[in-house]
């Protein structure tokens, strides 16, 4: 009894963190810059009108899948082997997801550098990461940096060097700053090239920038913890 009620608390789990992975794929398409949109030719709105049927027809082939996925351990729960199986190849899914796997695919890479004009400034990085997740990006760095759930761009005032400083992960990143994103290529260079957009409003501030679109990329692991401050883990007694 005690062990069925485990392995229905761990497949619950499981079903939440694709439940959760969806939702982002949701979150992608809902955020449609619609002033940039009113700003377009119509040959730029038929191209981007084309680029969205296809984002959404990827969001509900997920939606599928993931209805297949949860389904499916139903199914299974009759077979402990079987499920335990199912459960070992969705933990590994879901690290890779959460960022502590190294990962590889094509994607973007993007470099920001301060000059003599103007600075790289936080609001310009976290603007950026926007941009790229909402274009589907499946994982993040910048410098080196894996961005996940709990990460942050912090702006640290050095009193003794009478300057600032960016952080991430309590590190410190210094210009260039170079981010590279996994994900669809189309989609990633759209998202930062879009008339009026984010590559346009770093050109028009005389900000540094430039990028790269890649066959190949690799990103490694968030090497840090996700600690939990107020979600306390809960006993389950079994009978």
């Amino acid at each position: 009894m005690k062990g069925k009620r485990i392995l229905s608390i761990s497949i619950g789990c499981v079903a939440l963190i694709l439940t959760m992975v969806m939702f982002t794929q949701f979150k992608t398409v809902e955020h449609t810059d619609i002033v940039a949109i009113e700003t377009m030719r119509e040959t730029e709105l038929r191209a981007e009108y084309t680029s969205w049927q296809e984002k959404y027809q990827e969001v509900e082939t997920k939606l599928q899948d993931t209805r297949r996925k949860i389904e499916e351990y139903k199914n299974q729960m009759s077979s402990q082997e079987n499920a335990t199986e199912l459960l070992k190849q969705e933990v590994h899914e879901a690290q890779k997801n959460l960022g502590y796997t190294n990962v590889h695919g094509e994607g973007i890479v993007i470099t920001l550098e301060d000059n003599s004009k103007a600075e790289i400034e936080r609001f310009d990085l976290i603007s950026l990461l926007n941009e790229l997740k909402h274009a589907g990006a499946e994982a993040i760095s910048i410098n080196g940096e894996r961005i996940v759930g709990n990460s942050d761009i912090a702006l640290i005032n050095n009193e003794l060097l009478n300057s600032t400083m960016l952080m991430i992960h309590g590190k410190r990143i210094a210009t260039p700053y170079t981010v590279k994103a996994i994900g669809d290529r189309k989609y990633l260079e759209s998202a930062i090239t879009i008339k009026n957009g984010f590559l346009d409003e770093m050109k028009a501030y005389e900000k540094d920038i430039h990028y790269s679109v890649e066959k190949e990329i690799v990103i490694e692991k968030y090497d840090g913890e996700m600690p939990l401050d107020y979600a306390n883990k809960k006993e389950v007694k079994g009978d």
